[in-house]
């Protein structure tokens, strides 16, 4: 491909042309891998970043228009190919969509016997400004607490509000993963286990409403795709919590740092596969991640809930030193209610099989790293 036409003096034209046809060909091809079936993380990674993807592509589309130059119109024409691609993906979180959980109206006395406030956060375990996760706490008084990123530094600093739940669950780790799960709600049982990996913990647990109405709660944070590290695991984690939903039977509420987008084909499985609501369907991105980048933020950060559940409130909250925002819901389990208010996706014919292939890659990729200890 050849930018045509000389400029007089320094070829800023031809320089602009040229950075225009680089750019247009990244969006092109980053669009054609985030479309390839594979676990690779460099091919995986592509998942994220798909609306600064269509942001820099339409930019880059809308300067083409006014810029001639030879093979113009084949290079646009594949542009807004991929761009099209991409919206597909973004579309339903945003504004123009349905909403999947329509808002419940409920107040007083029913709403202190039905609703429960969660507060989730991933606090960067080497993030060490304290305070300001604690004022977060105090000042949102969750029922739920989940926090994620802790080792034994944050455990201890977070006591002081820790002490206020008299359900909690604790897996402080050094390696990023550690994981504490509270609840001011009455807990029937629950634990801290490793779905996939060693070291990688998720908390899963039945609780109750004050009004007495039992429902699960899943809490996770698998690990992301990254050099040496490829999905196979990350998606067999929120694999299994689907299906553990699913075979449960019951209302469930499941929260957390996915390390994947709402709108990848592994979220998308698992909600249909447990019967999940994704509130933010037809509301916007509630992006959390990276937090310093408002621009360039992905939704990293969860809430999910069977169609039982009715939506009241869901927002996220400001910076408190983390590199994810916190993520603050109230939701309300009302006999009947959930039903009426809640339109989630449904299950698709080849979503059985779909699950068999990304447990089939699980096992295959533990058999390969046994095969080469780990490495």
């Amino acid at each position: 491909m050849t930018a045509s036409g000389q400029d007089g003096g320094f070829p800023w034209r031809k320089i602009g042309i040229w950075a225009l046809i680089v750019i247009a060909d990244l969006v092109i091809l980053v669009t054609i891998a985030s479309a390839i079936p594979s676990n690779q993380w460099w091919i995986r990674a592509w998942d994220f970043p798909r609306l600064a993807v269509l942001t820099i592509g339409g930019l880059t589309l809308l300067a083409m228009l006014f810029l001639h130059f030879r093979f113009r119109w084949p290079i646009a024409a594949l542009l807004a190919a991929a761009l099209a691609y991409q919206a597909g993906h973004i579309f339903p979180y945003t504004m123009l969509a349905s909403v999947e959980a329509e808002k419940i109206d409920i107040a007083g006395a029913e709403r202190e016997a039905h609703c429960f406030t969660t507060l989730s956060l991933n606090v960067l375990q080497d993030n060490r400004e304290f305070a300001r996760t604690l004022d977060l706490i105090r000042r949102e008084q969750p029922d739920l607490l989940l926090l994620m990123e802790t080792d034994t530094a944050w455990l201890e600093a977070m006591e002081p509000v820790l002490a206020d739940f008299p359900h909690r669950f604790e897996a402080p780790l050094p390696n990023t993963y550690g994981m504490i799960f509270a609840s001011r709600l009455p807990v029937a049982g629950g634990a801290m286990v490793n779905l996939t990996e060693p070291g990688t913990p998720s908390f899963h647990g039945e609780l109750r409403t004050r009004a007495g109405v039992a429902f699960r709660v899943a809490a996770l944070h698998p690990r992301p795709p990254h050099p040496g590290q490829d999905t196979e695991e990350r998606d067999a984690e929120i694999a299994i919590a689907a299906m553990m939903t699913r075979d449960s039977g019951m209302p469930t509420f499941t929260v957390g740092d996915f390390n994947d987008v709402g709108w990848s084909e592994t979220s998308q499985l698992f909600r249909r596969v447990g019967r999940y609501v994704d509130p933010r369907v037809g509301r916007g991105f509630y992006a959390t991640f990276p937090a310093s980048l408002p621009a360039f933020r992905w939704p990293l950060d969860h809430v999910f809930f069977t169609e039982e559940f009715g939506l009241y409130s869901l927002s996220t909250g400001d910076a408190v030193g983390s590199d994810h925002l916190p993520v603050r819901a109230e939701v309300c389990l009302v006999p009947g209610e959930g039903d009426r208010l809640n339109t989630p996706e449904q299950t698709e014919a080849d979503d059985a099989g779909d699950l068999e292939e990304v447990m089939q890659a699980y096992r295959e990729d533990q058999v390969m790293e046994r095969a080469t200890g780990g490495e």
